[in-house]
């Protein structure tokens, strides 16, 4: 894949409600990963770069339906099984935190703030600096001291030096960059 303005990548931002610290816990930065996988999979669309925050995700994409649409399984698919995780588990104190009763009385959930932020990538140069930003977000956030240290980001992938046990797989090496 080449990025052009004929074929823009897209750099996708979406947070948790009220900015819920939910991905804290190793086995729900796990479930998310996993539902990212499923989402590609189910939508066909191409994840190259990402990090999992505890409050929010960053995710570099590719495809050739809108963002709308990848954005759509994204945060469709990993909605209903960290809200099914939390259900499971009787997390009642997170789910207080991310339902709401209807006027039917019944509650509903809300994982994600309905707005995303979604910006078009049509340049290499733009490309890396966006994927530069998303690996040294847990850095930042002193999380980890060097970006390949944090498991649930893509910073290993474009080290060159992948886990065996990644939990979400990359699909950089689709991309044609230009030789240097």
């Amino acid at each position: 894949m080449k990025i052009s303005r004929d074929n823009p990548f897209y750099f996708i931002t979406f947070v948790t409600n009220d900015r819920l610290n939910v991905f804290q816990k190793r086995e729900l930065k796990n479930l998310i990963s996993m539902s990212f996988d499923e989402a590609r999979k189910s939508a066909d669309f191409s994840i190259f770069a990402y990090v999992i925050m505890p409050d929010h995700v960053h995710l570099i994409t590719s495809s050739e339906y809108k963002s709308s649409v990848v954005l759509r399984y994204l945060k469709g698919i990993s909605a209903r099984r960290i809200i099914d995780f939390l259900k499971k588990k009787n997390f009642q104190t997170s789910l207080d935190k991310l339902g709401h009763k209807t006027l039917k009385g019944n509650w509903n959930y809300s994982l994600w703030q309905h707005r995303s932020n979604v910006l078009s990538l049509i340049s290499e140069n733009i490309l890396m600096e966006k994927v530069n930003y998303i690996h040294q977000n847990p850095v930042k956030e002193n999380l980890v001291k060097t970006a390949g240290d944090y498991r649930w980001s893509s910073a290993r992938f474009w080290n060159g030096n992948p886990a065996d046990d990644e939990p979400l797989e990359v699909d950089a090496q689709k991309i044609h960059r230009r030789k240097a």
